[in-house]
């Protein structure tokens, strides 16, 4: 059975978050906890990653979100990625830009360098933590799908996206799709299918 793992950016994902309505409604997927939330090193954060893919085993997924998609970056520079099957990247906040946070460190600068697995990046057109341009730029350094979904704000609960089943289909077509065969297309041609009803239209 493949494994979920949850990787929230800063200051964690409240319960009105998808990440966490995700993670209530499937046992497959659990949430990686923080030490510190509000002023991490990325160090640590890397760690605790580290830990909870020793326990998952194999072929697990991440789902990560905002900051938690530059500790994905960070962690995969000293990885051979055998242990990860995919990645789901929404929201990369860019912890070069001016108004990230004060208080976490060792996030900048943001690795740019191609992921091990295959993943895709989830961007939003008015973003205030990620232009367009940067959260491209990420994608493309990363080896990474790129899918742009409109005005979004920084996809999270203030989005009102509730269970956003598009964005569980691109997990899903992460979770069925062997490595070779991913591709923008095959996850795309998921979006009209039959979400699971566990997380209904």
């Amino acid at each position: 059975m493949t494994r979920t793992l949850i990787l929230p950016g800063l200051y964690n994902s409240d319960p009105g978050h998808w990440q966490s309505r995700w993670e209530a409604r499937d046992e497959t997927i659990e949430r990686v906890i923080q030490d510190d939330w509000e002023t991490p090193h990325c160090a640590e954060w890397v760690a605790r990653l580290d830990q909870a893919l020793e326990r998952t085993g194999p072929e697990t997924l991440l789902v990560a979100h905002s900051a938690g998609c530059a500790l994905v970056a960070h962690w995969a520079v000293g990885c051979s990625g055998g242990r990860v099957r995919g990645a789901l990247l929404v929201a990369p906040s860019d912890p070069e830009a001016a108004n990230f946070p004060s208080g976490p460190t060792g996030f900048a600068p943001m690795p740019l360098v191609r992921l091990p697995f295959p993943s895709v990046v989830v961007a939003s057109s008015n973003d205030p933590f990620v232009t367009v341009m940067r959260a491209q730029a990420f994608a493309t350094a990363w080896g990474s799908e790129f899918v742009m979904i409109g005005e979004a704000g920084h996809i999270n609960s203030a989005s009102s996206l509730g269970d956003w089943p598009e964005g569980f289909s691109l997990l899903r077509a992460l979770r069925e799709t062997r490595e070779r065969d991913f591709t923008l297309t095959t996850a795309m041609s998921l979006r009209d299918s039959e979400v699971p009803t566990l997380f209904p239209r």
